[in-house]
């Protein structure tokens, strides 16, 4: 079988506005799913990613990891999924499937020679560039493709595959339950499902945001509390409350001060990616015994169990619906913090 063409929105040149085009989607193999897209979200990583924040990538890049859609054909050797079955892919594609962490079902710190395999912007073991979300079909190995519960709206679950999995990996690694009092710093694309889902939990949630500006969002979602970090009485009053805080920010943040805000033993969790390294004084770790840890996304098992714990709790992203030509707009408007809390593409309008 020959490759297929599908139309798509992809970023021509680095910094370069996203655009109308077509691209070439493999033919299926005996293990590949084809997905027909029906909603992408929009991720802060994709604006770093097609305007070359992040080292040279081979262009045109089609970004889009939040992708939730319904299986259109699957290959012969396929089993875990079936046409008309309503679907996810989230930042992952592929991997060695061999390393340690693979075999544990940590796709996303594959160590093999080939890595993990970005949904976008990355290479597949076929040699080609892969292609994201944005578009109006993908061709997935079958063990990457999740799948999304019926309880689940397609439109509101597509951020669970980057957002989501993002926030429930380390609450879940870091047991956040009843007991536990758990700082969502940012309320943003990131911050909000981690309100959501630390409530969900059992955790005590505060969130820590610049101003109060979100406040009765913040509570609406899940929050105990909500403190303005532009405060410096909160960093007083707050001081050595927090067993686990997680940073949802890619902003340069005073890192003493937030390790600060831990209970002994507690952690700090580091999700955004900033563009200029973090400094830190070692005393704000050795007092309390704290760590400073970092977390990226989910394997695809957990990624399951993610989707499945946010259909049992009624857990999905708030999201601004948004045709394909609004692409270039939006991303202004996640730059800007004016987005409560994530635009998803309808495919449709590709």
């Amino acid at each position: 079988m020959k490759h297929t063409t599908v139309a798509a929105y992809a970023a021509p040149a680095p910094g370069a506005p996203l655009e109308k085009t077509t691209i070439a989607r493999r033919a299926p193999g005996a293990h590949d799913v084809v997905i027909d897209i029906h909603y992408a979200g929009i991720c802060h990583s994709d604006i770093h990613m097609v305007r070359g924040h992040w080292g040279e990538k081979r262009y045109p890049i089609v970004p889009g990891h939040e992708i939730a859609g319904v299986v259109a054909e699957v290959g012969p050797g396929v089993t875990r999924h079936a046409v008309g079955d309503r679907v996810g892919v989230g930042c992952l594609v592929d991997s060695c499937r061999e390393c340690e962490n693979c075999r544990a079902g940590l796709e996303q710190y594959c160590t093999g020679e080939l890595g993990m395999v970005g949904t976008y912007a990355a290479t597949g073991r076929d040699g080609q560039p892969t292609q994201g979300g944005y578009s109006r079909r993908i061709v997935v190995d079958e063990n990457y493709v999740l799948s999304i519960p019926d309880a689940l709206p397609l439109d509101a679950a597509a951020p669970l595959l980057c957002a989501g999995i993002t926030l429930y990996s380390p609450l879940a690694h870091w047991k956040a339950g009843p007991g536990q009092k758990v700082a969502v710093v940012g309320l943003g694309g990131l911050g909000h499902l981690g309100v959501k889902i630390a409530h969900a939990m059992g955790a005590e949630v505060t969130v820590l945001s610049q101003s109060l500006r979100k406040r009765a969002d913040g509570l609406r979602l899940g929050a105990d509390h909500y403190h303005a970090t532009a405060d410096p009485a909160t960093f007083r009053e707050l001081a050595g409350r927090f067993d686990l805080i997680l940073n949802t920010v890619s902003a340069d943040l005073d890192l003493d001060a937030y390790l600060g805000l831990l209970r002994t033993d507690g952690t700090l969790v580091q999700l955004g990616l900033p563009e200029t390294p973090y400094a830190l004084s070692a005393f704000a770790l050795l007092r309390g015994r704290r760590s400073l840890a970092g977390s990226a996304m989910g394997g695809i098992p957990e990624t399951q169990e993610m989707l499945d714990f946010c259909a049992r709790h009624g857990i999905t992203a708030e999201i601004e619906l948004i045709p394909a030509d609004y692409v270039n707009e939006a991303y202004e408007r996640v730059l800007a913090s004016d987005v409560r809390y994530r635009f998803v593409i309808d495919a449709a309008t590709i």
